[in-house]
């Protein structure tokens, strides 16, 4: 298998996290260059919005606005989720010419998500592939998972619950109006659970079964206010985020 270049990076807010997986995207499928392997994890939580998702059905807005808990949108698909503390997010971005299952959108959920199963064995030998595009442990969900694809190389990222606790999650998300069948209607402290892993070991093991070890020397930073301005245009909405979003924009075009 060919070596992915590691970047274990975790830039200061929201906005700026998401930005920076779809900037790689962009980088890779314009420029080209080796495959990435990124992990991050906020210090804050906040929501992500798939690109079909409303507010008013997801998310408990009052909530999130007592608690200033940013709403933001993602350009890829699958549902809305809680991001923060307790959640490690990993992202692969990968040229398409990469692995021939990467064809599709089926087959690249298959094949990354067996992967990723694999790597969760150590912990629970019963992960397994289930719904969409999500990781489950006796059918209980433990990572959430969406795909962006353009025409050289796609973006696939999600999430990996090791220590945020579900009624958090209830806290700020609504029962979901659209889910999987194997969800059965079941309550999100019901449906979710986590895994019992360190966030250093996680990465640890991910790293190997990807084979991704060599660090990726420079991130495409260049490409960072236009990929926060974009999330901010798909966010369209919520005050409180978009004017915490506008701020980076700025400090970001200062940086520049």
């Amino acid at each position: 298998m060919h070596a992915l270049r590691l970047l274990d990076l975790t830039l200061p807010s929201p906005v700026e996290n998401l930005a920076l997986d779809f900037a790689l995207l962009e980088e890779l499928d314009e420029c080209g260059g080796d495959p990435i392997l990124r992990f991050w994890e906020s210090d804050r939580h906040f929501v992500v919005l798939g690109p079909s998702c409303r507010p008013i059905d997801d998310v408990d807005v009052a909530a999130c606005e007592q608690n200033d808990v940013p709403v933001l949108r993602r350009a890829s698909g699958g549902g809305t989720v809680l991001q923060g503390p307790g959640c490690l997010s990993y992202a692969l971005v990968l040229p398409l010419t990469w692995d021939p299952r990467l064809a599709n959108i089926h087959s690249t959920n298959q094949f990354i998500l067996e992967r990723m199963a694999t790597a969760l064995h150590r912990w629970e030998p019963a992960t397994v592939f289930q719904g969409v595009s999500d990781l489950a442990i006796g059918g209980r969900k433990v990572s959430g998972n969406a795909q962006r694809r353009k025409r050289n190389a796609l973006l696939f990222h999600g999430t990996i619950l090791y220590a945020m606790e579900s009624d958090l999650i209830a806290r700020y998300l609504k029962h979901p109006a659209r889910q999987p069948e194997y969800r059965n209607d079941r309550p999100h402290e019901a449906f979710l659970r986590t895994i019992d892993a360190s966030p250093g070991d996680l990465k640890q093991v991910i790293a190997e079964v990807w084979n991704a070890h060599s660090p990726l020397a420079l991130w495409p930073e260049a490409r960072m206010v236009d990929s926060i301005r974009n999330i901010i245009e798909r966010t369209n909405g919520d005050s409180i985020t978009a004017r915490n979003a506008e701020n980076t924009i700025s400090v970001a075009e200062e940086e520049s």
